[in-house]
């Protein structure tokens, strides 16, 4: 079994080991890539590029196209930290374990944070390679980054407005189509049956992953103003459902990424 992250020193052995590596590279825009989206880093003044492996206590990513890289550069002119590759619960990895890259980005000074996910769409409304803004989650893992941690406060709104409607304004201009809805997280690693889409769907969910939230959840309680994106890469309609293929879901996810590429860059742009 493991270990769940907890002691201080992790994080703080970490950032040794960063500080050591950047220097007086101060990133102020975090970003992690979902399944699929890492071609954003093609975009990336790249200053340094460190495997996850090196990093004191970081997790590795076992999935496939998730490669395990901590980026560290310049987009529209900002700094950034760029995970290319997550973690994810059902990898059986804790929720501490998952978020340690979000503590680990605060501490080295990041006060936004973009992440995306590919998910599946049960809005009918909506479409395969559509990118749907989150504007707030329903958390089916029954378990919290929050736990171990003494907020006198706790933050319920996890997606921050204002960054919503900077990337609706960003999507409008750039004649992006965008969509807006409720993202559902699941354990995983196995995909819903007919009942439990329709379940969801009464709940009020758009779509259903098996990400995100974590990192979201612990971002906002840090102070750090987050903003969730999804890749529809599949439609999960109950009547019409057929096999998910990960080559298909893939393919999904690289017809959508330009779009989020370009979204990505205009938002971090107009960021303070």
């Amino acid at each position: 079994m493991k270990t769940a992250i907890r002691s201080p020193r992790f994080d703080d052995e970490a950032i040794e080991y960063l500080s050591g590596e950047i220097g007086e590279f101060k990133p102020k825009v975090g970003i992690i890539l979902g399944t699929g989206l890492g071609g954003l880093v093609n975009d990336v003044s790249i200053k340094y590029k460190i495997d996850y492996r090196q990093i004191p206590h970081f997790p590795v990513p076992t999935v496939e196209s998730h490669h395990g890289y901590l980026i560290f550069g310049e987009i529209s002119g900002k700094s950034v930290v760029i995970m290319q590759g997550r973690f994810h619960y059902y990898e059986g990895y804790t929720h501490e374990e998952v978020t340690f890259p979000v503590r680990v980005m605060k501490r080295l000074g990041v006060n936004y944070l973009l992440v995306s996910n590919a998910c599946g769409g049960m809005n009918p409304l909506f479409k395969r390679a559509d990118l749907m803004l989150m504007q707030d989650h329903i958390n089916f893992h029954f378990d919290t980054p929050l736990k171990n941690f003494a907020l006198k406060t706790y933050n319920k709104t996890i997606y921050d407005r204002e960054l919503i409607s900077l990337a609706e304004k960003i999507a409008l201009e750039n004649r992006i189509n965008i969509r807006k809805g409720l993202y559902l997280s699941l354990h995983g690693p196995s995909l819903e049956t007919r009942t439990e889409y329709r379940m969801f769907r009464k709940f009020g969910a758009d779509a259903v992953g098996m990400s995100t939230i974590p990192e979201a959840l612990l971002a906002a309680n840090l102070g750090i103003k987050t903003l969730g994106i999804s890749i529809i890469t599949d439609m999960a309609l109950p009547d019409t459902l057929k096999p998910a293929m990960i080559a298909e879901i893939l393919e999904a996810a690289s017809e959508a990424e330009p779009n989020l590429t370009l979204l990505t860059e205009k938002i971090i742009e107009r960021l303070n």
